[in-house]
């Protein structure tokens, strides 16, 4: 009879991952007295005729067939095995417990003939790390009905309910049982820490009667998890009192260093390197433990990480031994403060160079827009990987080398290598950047036959199809990504309608955007204020303006204010635009000039465009925008001989209006 999961009502489930505080207790030797636990059989081996070389040939087989993904065939061997014992039943349905395939699993469990302790212990720890309701539930009704239980089984059912956050049935457990060993110690804590628990925590560990590699750091890892990073500098100092705690306490000192690092307090982390002896001297107090190569790598990551590129290089130079990490971390230092001169040097010195430092070159000179040397040393990698395509495009799109980036393209298809969600990311910006839809809808087709899409993908193609006018497509796109919608997709979609003159259905998207509180950006703003200029709603538009700064507290920037000028002023009121520009914090570009400009060109205001198209002339000296514009509307007026100095001018300075041209696309549509 197949005992189904059994749901308890009101019980409470979630999702839980296997310890690693666990993994060591399964491989663990109890062979202190004090730790030790009973491990229970609930069978005899039956050996009279399993210890055959056909029978271990079929165990080996169905080992190596799950190991291999072929869980298919490796039931079929197991089907056809005539003679089976515990261990071929364990085998198989250990299989089925790594796929998570927890109902075969539970099938063949049922099935079993005989089982011995590790048969209960492998369904439970698949039920503990499963997903879904009533697993855990399932797994506490086979502890319950088990015969005998070893250490394994406890722990395991205890990190579980540590894990849902119900440390009362945790305990209780640990309460229970009749030994304990490490692991059931460091579970409890790593339960405490994973719930907040500090205090709990801290008293486990000061009553564990003993520890091993994994009991010092996992509680120093989980009280930096709970930024409690004081409290884990005082536990170390009062370990290092210890004589038998060398190695598993610079273990605990370098994951508290790269603590103090990730949250920028890099001189704490320095304090406590520096507490670490370069050579272990057994005169040195008790303290007998001294710096490993992961100490020094450490800090260079925490200096590197911070922009003090100087300190981190001086700790590279004092290391006396430097591994592939050490190397790469120093030039992605450099890389980090664009200082790619010092990187190079670096690079060439570096004896084996990996993947990764080549990568990070690639990506280096490609952030200082330097494409030439990027492909270079791309060209030169002795071996690429995706990341080394997707830099590459990724460089040559943000540079708007958009022709390289499609060969780039092509070119690593060609030579076996598959596009992901980064690559298809990069080149939807680019279709973007020169405006093809052609292409962005041949990209579309492919990540719809090789990825499943996700939110950056689903907000490039929103973008693709915006920016190229296909408002329609973007739309579905939007509005297919249901609750997944961020503020880019928002971005997206608002600006798209606001470029293409649906002002009406941007500013509809944005009261949406604020019904499902999500917050708008500056670049929101940005496009809602190009939607009122559109639109004609100069009141509307300053009163996003000031909610923008008084209801979000966003700072105006200088395209703020260009689209004010540019609402107010297509409005007439041109005087007010004036004293908006002179209002401005700080000084005006040629958006803001332009956009008067314009403005006095549809009210054919002589005297004001002058004033815009002189300050125009300084922004851009080699625009010749404000020449033509201005020449236009003293002709209009009848002004020839102003009409005349702006034709001499331009002459003398040597401006020259570009030839007209009209793109055409003969893509085929369909």
């Amino acid at each position: 009879m197949i005992i189904m999961p059994r749901l308890i009502r009101g019980a409470r489930t979630q999702s839980y991952l296997p310890s690693p505080l666990l993994r060591s207790c399964v491989s663990r030797n109890a062979s202190s007295p004090s730790h030790s636990c009973r491990y229970a059989s609930t069978t005899k081996p039956n050996i009279s005729s399993f210890q055959g070389s056909d029978f271990h040939a079929q165990i080996k087989r169905i080992t190596h067939l799950i190991r291999t993904n072929r869980l298919t065939e490796a039931r079929a061997v197991f089907d056809q095995t005539e003679q089976r014992n515990t261990k071929t039943w364990n085998v198989m349905i250990s299989g089925y417990v790594k796929r998570r395939e927890m109902a075969k699993a539970r099938k063949l469990f049922d099935e079993m003939p005989q089982r011995d302790v590790v048969s209960w212990n492998v369904m439970i720890s698949g039920y503990i790390s499963s997903r879904g309701s009533g697993f855990l539930e399932e797994a506490r009704y086979l502890f319950d009905i088990m015969p005998e239980r070893d250490c394994v089984t406890w722990n395991t059912v205890i990190s579980g309910y540590a894990k849902t956050g119900e440390m009362e049935e945790a305990l209780r457990l640990f309460n229970s049982m009749p030994a304990r060993n490490v692991v059931s110690w460091n579970a409890m804590i790593s339960g405490f820490l994973q719930n907040g628990d500090v205090a709990n925590a801290i008293e486990f560990f000061d009553r564990m009667p003993g520890r091993d590699s994994a009991s010092l750091s996992a509680l120093v890892s989980g009280l930096i998890q709970n930024v409690e990073l004081d409290e884990a500098a005082r536990v170390l100092v009062k370990c290092g009192s210890r004589c038998d705690v060398g190695e598993d306490l610079v273990r605990a000192y370098n994951t508290l260093i790269v603590g103090y690092g990730q949250r920028g307090r890099v001189e704490e982390a320095r304090k406590l390197f520096d507490k670490i002896p370069v050579n272990c001297d057994r005169g040195e107090g008790n303290v007998r433990f001294k710096r490993n190569i992961v100490s020094w790598n450490s800090m260079i990551m925490c200096y590197a990480k911070a922009g003090d590129v100087v300190s981190a290089r001086e700790i590279f130079d004092q290391m006396l031994e430097r591994d592939t990490f050490s190397w790469n971390t120093m030039i992605s230092g450099y890389i980090h403060v664009l200082d790619m001169e010092e990187a190079s040097k670096l690079f060439v010195k570096m004896p084996h160079p990996d993947t990764l430092t080549w990568n990070a070159m690639v990506s280096g000179y490609a952030q200082i827009g330097n494409l030439e040397l990027a492909l270079d040393f791309f060209k030169r990698m002795p071996q690429k990987n995706l990341v080394s395509w997707n830099s590459m495009i990724a460089g040559c799109e943000t540079n708007k080398d958009y022709e390289g980036a499609i060969k780039l393209f092509i070119q690593m298809q060609v030579e076996g290598e598959k596009p992901d969600r980064h690559t298809f990311s990069s080149i939807l910006s680019m279709s973007s950047g020169i405006v093809d839809l052609h292409l962005g809808m041949q990209i579309h087709q492919m990540v719809t036959k090789t990825v499943i899409p996700d939110v950056p993908i689903n907000n490039a193609l929103i973008t693709m199809y915006a920016r190229c006018g296909a408002i329609v497509e973007a739309r579905v796109i939007f509005e297919e990504m249901k609750l997944l919608k961020n503020v880019i997709s928002w971005n997206a979609m608002i600006g798209g309608c606001a470029s293409h003159g649906f002002a009406t259905e941007a500013l509809e998207l944005f009261k949406s955007m604020k019904s499902f509180k999500v917050l708008p950006t500056y670049i929101t703003f940005i496009s809602v204020l190009s939607a009122c200029a559109h639109a004609g709603l100069v009141e509307e538009g300053r009163q996003h303006f000031k909610s923008m700064v008084n209801e979000y507290g966003i700072e105006p920037r200088i395209e703020h204010f260009a689209s004010l000028v540019d609402i107010v002023g297509r409005h007439g009121r041109l005087e007010d635009a004036m004293d908006l520009i002179k209002g401005m914090p700080f000084e005006p570009d040629k958006a803001v000039w332009g956009a008067l400009l314009g403005a006095c060109r549809v009210h054919n205001n002589v005297e004001l465009a002058q004033v815009a198209a002189e300050a125009l002339m300084k922004v851009e000296p080699e625009n010749s925008t404000p020449y033509v514009l201005l020449y236009n509307m003293y002709a209009d007026v009848g002004r020839w001989d102003d009409a005349s100095e702006v034709r001499l001018l331009m002459k003398s300075n040597n401006i020259k209006k570009p030839t007209g041209y009209s793109w055409v696309d003969f893509s085929p549509c369909g």
